[in-house]
């Protein structure tokens, strides 16, 4: 149980350790859908950026969907809100981190857990050895673009990929 304890704070210290990161350049890409200004709270290992907006405000970036959240009223709230271990098991997917972790994949502070095949689409889950570590502004960009050309079709939509840069 003691590791478990142990692995939970270094999930969580690496979350929060974002002094270092550019949250301009994370969200060059997401601009469609991140208007205004925001500081960066956290992210977690898979790239997911927890925003604070202007009104203060937590918004959760959800990289993968393209999903924006509002999961706290202010900052102070959220870093309680990590207290809680049902919230910390979700915004820092905690069991996918140490499932990656125990296959070797540990991504450093601008790196993270990234998908060869992004797990937007349905095949993703097909692929073998599909996780690597990727830097973390790329894949963000990566998939901020992704996301805003697949954002106005329905599930399941048969879609053609324009990948550029």
């Amino acid at each position: 149980m003691r590791q478990s304890s142990l692995m939970d704070d270094e999930i969580l210290n690496a979350a929060l350790c974002v002094e270092i990161l550019d949250v301009d350049r994370l969200l060059v890409d997401w601009r469609w859908l991140c208007r205004g200004w925001f500081s960066l709270a956290a992210r977690n290992a898979f790239g997911d950026l927890f925003l604070v907006n202007e009104q203060g405000r937590v918004i959760w970036l959800e990289v993968s969907t393209g999903d924006l959240a509002e999961i706290a009223s202010s900052k102070s709230e959220f870093l309680d809100l990590f207290g809680h271990k049902e919230k910390r098991k979700v915004w820092l997917a905690e069991d996918d981190t140490r499932e990656a972790a125990r296959l070797g994949l540990q991504p450093g502070l601008t790196q993270c857990v990234a998908f060869k095949t992004p797990l937007a689409f349905s095949e993703s889950g097909k692929v073998p050895n599909n996780a690597y570590i990727a830097d973390l502004y790329e894949y963000v960009s990566f998939l901020g673009d992704l996301n805003r050309q697949i954002a106005h079709l329905p599930d399941g939509a048969k879609i053609q990929l324009k990948v550029s840069k």
